[in-house]
């Protein structure tokens, strides 16, 4: 985790001195949106606002609160409505007017701050749900170490597939069941491979699982018909959540012959609730280097600007409470942490160009997972599977429990954050998901 980025900014504070401290996933360099209702009330209207320190500034309210600029009354008015997604759906540059307009508002050198405060919310008031609306949702498989990994247990002659350093591979997933953080995961049922040569079985997952990954969210779409070009891709890329494929292993292994991931996949997949933009991800860019080298990619997934700055440097961190630890007041336990410029093999860029390539369309608000991102190491696995090699060799606690994979009561707890000396926090806040 030594790669040069160019961070050059230091926090210049806010007048919300929640987001001025030390820590604080929320800094005034964040200004991430989420979707929200009040705790009180009933018919749980739907809100957008953007995390700041521990506050929430609520669209609704400041757009009645406060005169806005005439550049500005367009944007303000689709988040004063809750309508995230045809704001995504504009240009950077309408972006940029308003994360400008609201560093400035929110900034410590500010000084008309009653009418703003009327319309700060506490985060412990609401009731966070998905950011946007998420009309599709695709997978991808680009964690160079997670394929490997597995691709050993599987093929330990060959294990990555001849394609892997040539494109992107990924499959298209469901929305259906994207969850925010903090919904309870339900144990899923489903057919699993008997030995001896017996009938299947039908019975509760035996080996669930979590995956580490980051989600991309897309703003400006593309029409169908209409591939994005390489150098061209970051424009339609709007920011990006934590995200927990959860996995039921048993399933997943006999029914992926010979189409892949679906029932041990599409039960639940949980997404941090804040959309932490690009521009604020922008000074954590760094060179995209591989730890595995392989051939030159083809054309159309390559571009100086790619090379040199497409790959983002992000911390991620999964830590377990289980049933026994919560009841005697003990802290998670962190079981892992890895590095997102050093997990992945392809950029958020090329996988956009790559998911385009064919002319398929995207549209605002559509997820992309970006696949297991475990580290190098075994220590920085980003799954059970990986860390337990396929269950055998469980994991101890720090209680003295032990874990092959997740039993029921427990929590896990997925984190995210740019974070360096003397530099700007980004935080993401946590994704959580506890079994039931």
């Amino acid at each position: 985790m030594t790669k040069r980025i160019n961070v050059s900014q230091i926090s210049v504070g806010s007048w919300v001195e929640s987001a001025n401290h030390i820590g604080c996933d929320f800094p005034i360099e964040n200004l991430p949106f989420g979707r929200f209702y009040l705790k009180s009330d009933h018919l749980k209207k739907e809100r957008i606002g953007i995390a700041i320190g521990d506050q929430i500034l609520d669209f609704f309210i400041l757009s009645t609160s406060i005169e806005i600029p005439s550049e500005l009354s367009a944007s303000v008015q689709l988040l004063a409505t809750a309508n995230l997604n045809t704001f995504m759906s504009k240009s950077d540059a309408d972006h940029q007017l308003l994360r400008s307009w609201l560093s400035q508002l929110l900034g410590r050198q500010y000084l008309e701050r009653t009418k703003i405060q009327a319309a700060l919310i506490p985060q412990i008031d609401v009731v966070l749900l998905l950011p946007c609306e998420i009309g599709d949702y695709t997978d991808f498989y680009a964690g160079i170490h997670h394929a490997m990994n597995v691709g050993k247990m599987l093929r330990p002659d060959a294990p990555l597939g001849e394609n892997y350093s040539c494109l992107p591979v990924g499959y298209h997933g469901r929305s259906s069941s994207l969850l925010p953080s903090g919904t309870p995961i339900k144990r899923p049922t489903g057919q699993t491979r008997a030995s001896d040569g017996k009938p299947p079985y039908f019975q509760p997952t035996r080996r669930l699982d979590y995956e580490l990954e980051l989600g991309v969210f897309i703003g400006c779409g593309n029409e169908l018909g209409s591939p994005i070009a390489i150098e061209s891709a970051e424009d339609h890329f709007f920011g990006m959540c934590i995200l927990n494929d959860w996995s039921a292993r048993d399933i997943q292994g006999w029914e992926s012959t010979p189409l892949g991931p679906f029932l041990g996949k599409s039960f639940a997949t949980t997404i941090s609730p804040w959309l932490v933009t690009k521009f604020a991800l922008e000074p954590f860019r760094c060179p995209l280097t591989r730890t595995i080298k392989a051939n030159a990619g083809l054309p159309y997934l390559e571009s100086t600007q790619n090379t040199q700055g497409g790959a983002i440097q992000i911390m991620l961190e999964v830590l377990i409470q289980t049933e026994e630890m919560r009841s005697s007041g003990e802290p998670p336990y962190r079981l892992v942490q890895s590095e997102f410029s050093e997990a992945a093999y392809w950029t958020i860029a090329q996988m956009i160009t790559h998911h385009t390539s064919n002319g398929c369309n995207l549209r605002a608000g559509d997820l992309f997972g970006t696949g297991t991102l475990s580290g190098p190491t075994p220590e920085s696995a980003g799954s059970l599977l990986e860390l337990t090699f396929g269950g055998k060799q469980a994991i101890k606690l720090p209680n003295g429990q032990v874990r092959g994979f997740l039993e029921n009561g427990d929590t896990v707890i997925m984190k995210a954050y740019c974070d360096l000396p003397n530099a700007v926090r980004i935080g993401f806040g946590d994704c959580v998901g506890m079994i039931v």
